[in-house]
């Protein structure tokens, strides 16, 4: 599978461009799938279900599944976060996998920026970063720049960069 990543500080627009470019991959014909890091805790389960019961009287993996979908909840309980190369190897295949955050990863990405955030570039400290997005020109050696807004240069981009 294709790997490609969006990064930036927080508010930077990560989770709406991540959004655009699901929507214009798939609108090409090109199946796409996600992973999100997420630096704080989290709950996809409500207290009083079933598969929230199941996950707190001790069992490491729920898998719910319904005819609309299935999840499968891994509960670490101590052990190490897994990579990005073990989340990876977790998803049925598909074209392109369109990463949000692993900033460390070694894997290509886009740098999401917004002025308001006030917060520098990452791209002059992170050499997987290929190309900058911005609000407001934001621009680092070589590095391919483009409007945060424009969704399709930026797919356009990714998908020369993978030979998609």
């Amino acid at each position: 599978m294709k790997v490609w990543g969006v990064v930036g500080w927080k508010n930077a627009g990560k989770t709406g461009l991540m959004e655009r470019l699901v929507a214009e991959f798939v609108r090409r014909g090109i199946s796409v799938s996600t992973i999100k890091h997420a630096h704080h805790a989290f709950d996809v389960d409500q207290p009083g279900k079933d598969s929230h019961r199941h996950r707190v009287a001790g069992a490491s993996e729920v898998l719910l599944s319904s005819s609309g979908r299935w999840a499968l909840m891994a509960e670490l309980r101590g052990s190490e976060e897994p990579g990005l190369e073990a989340l990876l190897a977790k998803l049925t295949p598909v074209d392109l996998v369109l990463v949000e955050g692993f900033k460390s990863s070694s894997h290509p990405k886009v740098e999401a920026h917004r002025r308001e955030t006030g917060a520098s570039l990452l791209a002059p400290d992170m050499p997987s970063v290929r190309a900058i997005a911005s609000d407001c020109g934001a621009q680092h050696g070589e590095l391919k720049a483009f409007e945060l807004d424009d969704t399709v240069a930026i797919a356009d981009f990714i998908a020369a960069e993978l030979e998609l």
